[in-house]
């Protein structure tokens, strides 16, 4: 266990210890400790401000695109697991199967087909071709139809339809509210995917304006590989505190929803 945690800790504490040093320092001290003269908020203000602040616009975008899309592919998953979970109709098996399959497709395989279909209705450098591909969760299916099944029970349904309510209304105060568990799963892992995806962005954004922080980032160690092009030499600096404060926000919100994110995955995974 405890290799396990150096493992993953390691190069994290790594992160954390070079985003305190200057860029001498990075290559004149011990690389897993600090150096005389940590300046971690200096590096944080020219991080912020470098570029006329085109970091902050970076996580903006982050956070738009993520949260926008977790919230949406929850959403999409719990009607649809719901869906399935609580009615019976024709071909319910074979579409049931064919999304379960879609799980086993990597995101990669479909980044250059989306790309195409964006582009023929006018969608590449847009937000929405970042979003749009992000709210379709196979995996965040599964498990909400999984989890339905036990969460929401039959009679309630029943409870609900004889006292005269419709199917949408049923579904929104009191099926969502059964799921919660389940949705902020969803949530979590979607909103970890997109802040994560390097590819998608990639192919569809030529805007810097509209890059997200894993691919301005990459800009960063392009110009860092290349001596710092555009006349600053800290940009090594830069991308390590970039990478350190791009992380935070993701720690925070495991933190938060972290209990609500066991309890929907154990519910998930062990049928009762």
């Amino acid at each position: 266990m405890l290799a396990a945690l150096a493992y993953f800790l390691l190069p994290l504490f790594w992160l954390v210890v070079a985003s305190t040093k200057s860029t001498e320092d990075l290559f004149t001290t011990f690389g897993l400790w600090f150096s005389d003269a940590p300046q971690f908020l200096t590096n944080v203000g020219s991080t912020l401000t470098y570029d006329d602040g085109v970091f902050v616009r970076w996580l903006r975008n982050t956070v738009i695109y993520a949260v926008v899309s977790a919230s949406g592919a929850a959403l999409l998953a719990a009607a649809a697991g719901y869906g399935f979970a609580k009615f019976r109709f024709r071909g319910q098996a074979i579409m049931s199967s064919a999304v379960l399959g879609a799980i086993m497709v990597p995101a990669t395989a479909l980044a250059i087909p989306t790309y195409l279909l964006f582009a023929q209705v006018g969608l590449v450098n847009t937000p929405w071709a970042i979003i749009l591909p992000s709210l379709v969760s196979p995996f965040g299916f599964y498990l909400m139809r999984v989890y339905a099944q036990d969460a929401v029970p039959d009679s309630l349904l029943e409870a609900a339809r004889l006292d005269g309510a419709g199917e949408v209304r049923i579904f929104f105060q009191i099926g969502l509210r059964l799921l919660a568990p389940g949705l902020v799963t969803v949530v979590l892992f979607t909103l970890v995917a997109t802040w994560n995806n390097y590819f998608l962005p990639l192919i569809m954004l030529n805007d810097p304006n509209l890059y997200p922080v894993t691919v301005g980032l990459a800009a960063w160690s392009a110009q860092a590989a290349g001596g710092g092009s555009g006349g600053n030499s800290d940009i090594l600096a830069l991308l390590l505190t970039g990478s350190t404060l791009s992380v935070l926000p993701l720690m925070a919100a495991f933190l938060l929803l972290q209990r609500y994110w066991q309890s929907g995955l154990a519910a998930g995974s062990v049928k009762q």
